[in-house]
């Protein structure tokens, strides 16, 4: 139980640390805005130049020719709306016979409370080709059991701890990237408008992986090149949703140009914040050059393959990063993919790309669905003549849930 008068004595305690945690954010509040201010006064030119005088391989973010059409890092956009019927309507009208496809997956991880060791991955997709009229959309799952065999293989005799949670991470990574470049593959050969724009939830940047071994990491980056490449073989455009991004790679451009030893430790979605004012502003696209453990060891040759931006579609929340293949914007056609995204955003839940949380509601495995799980698993091993045992702590999580 949680005694009131003991955390108000706790924080009290630690007022200064809070005080000086205020002081130190309008310091860098200030050290920002001069940082904004010095950067205001670059165009491309100027920045490659700088970029090059430094020396500098991978300074974070390299500009695009969408720099030097911004005002102050902000490109508007130019509709605004009274009401939401009458942005919905805009919506509609953009999404009209424009195809739009999400992928998302869930996942059983194993765990030591239960034997044999078991996970599951489960893909979800959903199309929705916004045709006039009735139907038009598909949604669909596909379920894969993780055998004790297969976790054993992978991961030596651990297979309940927390090298089978990164096994089953992984695979779930892989399967999500099959699907989409499955369902891309199949429009290979249909006129542009008629190519869905498909959505990754997540980044195609995976820094993460740079904290892995070798082996471990590898295959993360084979399946994001080899989502990149199918985007690009079969020109059908992709976008990667960041809802909430802590990256900072525009800050660690900043930084490199103002020659400072560190980053300050602030978003690119905060900086950005800053500049764009109204909802469906955004920042002008930025190659993405991230110096990391997977880019220092050559490991991540696509990340200049992928162009970024920082989009509005909320009045209370950060902008959120959009990536998508370097193509699109060669192609002259980012504008066009970001006002579906935008669309899409609009007629969703929240502000959250429809297809994106749709997927997400297809794809997901509930409390209730692991205990159902569970149970069936029970039966087929049961069958199988192998009896299936829990520790008296799992047993009490799952009568209690």
């Amino acid at each position: 139980m949680l005694d009131r008068n003991k955390v108000i004595g706790a924080l009290e305690r630690k007022r200064s640390e809070f005080q000086e945690f205020r002081q130190s954010q309008a310091e860098q509040r200030d050290q920002l805005e001069d940082w904004l201010q010095t950067f205001y006064t670059h165009s491309v030119a100027t920045l490659e130049a700088a970029i090059a005088a430094r020396g500098i391989p991978r300074p974070g973010a390299l500009p695009t020719a969408e720099l030097d059409e911004a005002e102050a890092l902000c490109l508007v956009f130019p509709h605004q709306w009274q009401d939401h019927r009458n942005a919905r309507n805009w919506a509609l009208e953009v999404l009209l016979n424009r195809p739009v496809l999400a992928v998302d997956g869930s996942q059983i991880a194993p765990t030591k409370d239960i034997s044999p060791a078991v996970g599951a991955i489960q893909i979800g997709w959903f199309l929705n080709e916004h045709t006039a009229g009735q139907g038009g959309y598909v949604k669909d799952v596909e379920f894969e059991i993780l055998s004790p065999k297969l976790l054993s293989e992978e991961e030596g005799d651990d297979s309940g701890g927390s090298f089978a949670n990164q096994t089953v991470n992984r695979i779930r990574f892989e399967r999500e990237v099959a699907k989409l470049c499955e369902l891309m593959e199949r429009y290979a050969d249909a006129p542009a408008q008629q190519k869905p724009l498909c959505f990754f939830d997540g980044s195609f940047i995976v820094s993460f992986a740079g904290t892995m071994r070798p082996e471990q990491a590898r295959p993360y980056t084979r399946a994001v090149q080899k989502l990149l490449d199918c985007s690009t073989r079969f020109a059908v455009p992709l976008v990667a949703y960041i809802d909430r991004s802590f990256s900072r790679d525009i800050i660690m451009l900043m930084s490199n140009l103002q020659g400072e030893a560190a980053m300050m430790p602030v978003s690119d979605a905060a900086l950005i914040a800053r500049c764009v004012g109204k909802w469906g502003d955004r920042s002008p696209l930025f190659i993405c050059a991230r110096d990391d453990a997977l880019s220092q060891n050559e490991q991540a040759t696509f990340y200049q393959d992928v162009v970024f931006t920082y989009l509005k579609l909320s009045t209370d929340a950060p902008p959120v990063r959009i990536e998508m293949p370097r193509w699109i914007h060669e192609a002259g056609r980012a504008e066009e993919i970001l006002n579906i995204v935008r669309a899409e955003c609009i007629v969703g839940a929240n502000g959250y790309p429809y297809a994106v949380e749709t997927a997400d509601a297809t794809a997901v495995i509930s409390m209730p669905d692991r205990q159902r799980f569970y149970a069936i698993y029970q039966q087929f091993l049961k069958q199988e003549d192998l009896a299936l045992q829990q520790t008296h702590k799992a047993q009490s999580k799952l009568n209690r849930r």
